[in-house]
């Protein structure tokens, strides 16, 4: 009986011990591959060389186009209002993005008389995937036309889309509080 024992035993510790040495030589691994910030010189360099790949090629077309221009102007027009954080008057002109948007929920906006996408982020549902977050649910009560005071502290850019892309950071209609972002919690 003590033999069987003793083959059950020693088989399990041998299999441990590879597990926590293996668990221990990944840890190892990816504390070596944390590597410094890179410096200015580096960064340009980096970008140098992959303005010289084909999207990077592509990319630069796009940003000296028509098209291109007009979403750098644009930005440019609220520029001010994100940097200080203010608010923006704009009116809902769409309740669906363009087609193939993967930029989560959001709806098209008129501010200043240009066009946005107002995106808000990916709709994420709870421990039960049949309940989605209620974050969102105030928005999905907007139609077109209703006029919005928003405000936000991003807006970006990308070739696949035709207008600027403004974070949804706080909505309000009719003088009411309809969303405000959560600020993320511990983390960088």
């Amino acid at each position: 009986m003590k033999k069987i024992i003793y083959a059950l035993i020693v088989p399990l510790v041998v299999v441990s011990g590879l597990v926590l040495a293996n668990r221990e030589s990944k840890h190892e691994a990816s504390k070596k591959s944390t590597s410094k910030p890179l410096s200015a010189a580096e960064r340009k360099a980096a970008l140098k060389k992959w303005e010289a790949t084909p999207d990077g090629i592509k990319y630069k077309k796009w940003e000296a186009s028509p098209e291109g221009n007009k979403v750098y102007a644009g930005e440019a027009n609220i520029r001010k209002h994100i940097n200080a954080f203010t608010n923006m008057e704009a009116v809902v002109t769409s309740l669906s993005l363009p087609p193939g948007s993967r930029v989560g929920f959001g709806v098209m906006v008129r501010i200043n008389g240009d066009d946005y996408i107002l995106s808000f982020g990916p709709e994420t549902s709870d421990k039960n995937f049949l309940n989605v977050n209620n974050e969102f649910q105030p928005l999905h009560s907007l139609k077109v036309n209703d006029k919005l005071i928003l405000r936000s502290h991003w807006v970006s850019h990308a070739p696949k889309y035709s207008y600027p892309i403004v974070s949804g950071d706080y909505v309000e209609r009719e003088s009411k509080l309809i969303y405000k972002r959560v600020p993320r919690q511990g983390g960088c």
